[in-house]
C-alpha cells in the first residue's frame, strides 16, 4: 500500500471512546484529554468521599451560636417583662414602722420614775407632759422634766429637766387648804397668764394681768417678787379655759386652790411648784394645746 492509503485510513480511525452508540455516530467526538479525565476524576471522588451530615450539623451549630448571643443581648439591654407595670402591692407596714414594732418596747414607756398605776391615768391623746418628781414623800426638794411623745401610745422622750421645789411638806393625794402639801396625781394643763408679756412662741390662752402680784413672804420668810411673773395653771380644784387668777373651786374651798407652776422663789411653796425663771419662758413657748399637755406630780416612784 502507499503512504497516502495510510495515511488516510488513519485519519478515519475511529475515537477510542466514542462508541458506535454515540450521537455522532462514534465519527465526529473528540478525545478527552488527561487532565479533564483527571480532574473530573478528583472532583467527583472528593465529593463521594465527604460526609453526607456535615453540612446540616455546621448550619444547625451556627443558628445555635446566634441563638445564645441574641439571648444575651436581650437580657442586657432588654427591661424585665414587669418594669413598666406597677409594683405590687405590699400589704406589710413601711420598713421604719416594721423595725420600731421589732424593737423592744420601753416597759416604762419613757417613765422610770412613775407607778404604772400613775401612768394608766395619763390621758391616751397627751403627746406633752411635765413631770415632776419628788426627792421624798415628805420632801420639798424636786425635779422638773419636759417630755414630748411623736404619738398617742408611743414611749415618752424627755428633752429638758430643771431643779424644783414644792410644798414645804411634801406630797398628798388627799390634800386640804393650808396643809403646806401639793397634790400628788395627773392634772391637764390648759391656761397661762402673768406679770409678764408672753414669751414669744407661746400657743397657751395667756391673761397677762397686774393681779400677778405675790404678797407677804414664802413659807421660810423669803420673798416672793417675780415669783409670778410667768405662771401655768394646774388643773387641780379649778375650773379650766380661764384665767388663773379665777378664784372658782369646783371641788370646794376645803381643798384649797390655785395650784400653779411658776417662778422660783428660792423656797418651798404652800402647794405650787416652781422652776427657774429661763424654764418657765421654755415651757410657755413648748406647750401646745393641740397637743393635749398634762403634768405628772408626786414623790418618786407614785
Amino acid at each position: 500500500m502507499s503512504k497516502h492509503a495510510r495515511a488516510g485510513s488513519r485519519a478515519t480511525r475511529p475515537s477510542r471512546t466514542a462508541g458506535a452508540n454515540s450521537p455522532t455516530g462514534g465519527t465526529g467526538a473528540t478525545r478527552p484529554t488527561r487532565r479533564t479525565r483527571a480532574g473530573g476524576t478528583r472532583r467527583a471522588d472528593r465529593a463521594s468521599r465527604r460526609p453526607r451530615g456535615s453540612r446540616p450539623l455546621a448550619f444547625a451549630a451556627a443558628l445555635g451560636l446566634l441563638g445564645f448571643g441574641a439571648a444575651w443581648v436581650y437580657l442586657a439591654y432588654d427591661p424585665p417583662a414587669n418594669a413598666a407595670a406597677p409594683a405590687a402591692a405590699d400589704a406589710r407596714p413601711p420598713a421604719e414602722q416594721r423595725a420600731a414594732r421589732a424593737a423592744e418596747r420601753d416597759p416604762f414607756q419613757g417613765l422610770p420614775e412613775v407607778s404604772e398605776r400613775t401612768r394608766a391615768k395619763i390621758p391616751a391623746d397627751a403627746r406633752q407632759l411635765i413631770l415632776v418628781t419628788g426627792k421624798a414623800k415628805n420632801s420639798s426638794e424636786s425635779t422638773v422634766s419636759l417630755y414630748a411623745r411623736p404619738a398617742a401610745g408611743a414611749d415618752w422622750l424627755k428633752s429638758q429637766t430643771w431643779p424644783a421645789r414644792n410644798g414645804a411638806k411634801g406630797w398628798s393625794t388627799e390634800r386640804t387648804y393650808g396643809d403646806l402639801t401639793s397634790p400628788e396625781g395627773v392634772f391637764a394643763l390648759t391656761d397661762a397668764g402673768g406679770l409678764l408679756a408672753k414669751p414669744p412662741g407661746t400657743k397657751f390662752p395667756y391673761d397677762q394681768d397686774g393681779g400677778f402680784v405675790a404678797s407677804g413672804l414664802g413659807v421660810n420668810g423669803e420673798s416672793l417678787r417675780g415669783s409670778f411673773d410667768y405662771v401655768v395653771a394646774i388643773d387641780f380644784n379649778r375650773k379650766p379655759g380661764v384665767s388663773p387668777l379665777d378664784p372658782t373651786k369646783p371641788e370646794g374651798e376645803e381643798k384649797g386652790g390655785n395650784i400653779w407652776l411658776h417662778v422660783d422663789h428660792d423656797g418651798p411653796s404652800q402647794g405650787c411648784v416652781g422652776i427657774p425663771k429661763a424654764a418657765m419662758q421654755k415651757v410657755l413657748e413648748t406647750l401646745d394645746p393641740a397637743a393635749k399637755p398634762v403634768i405628772v406630780m408626786g414623790p418618786k416612784g407614785f
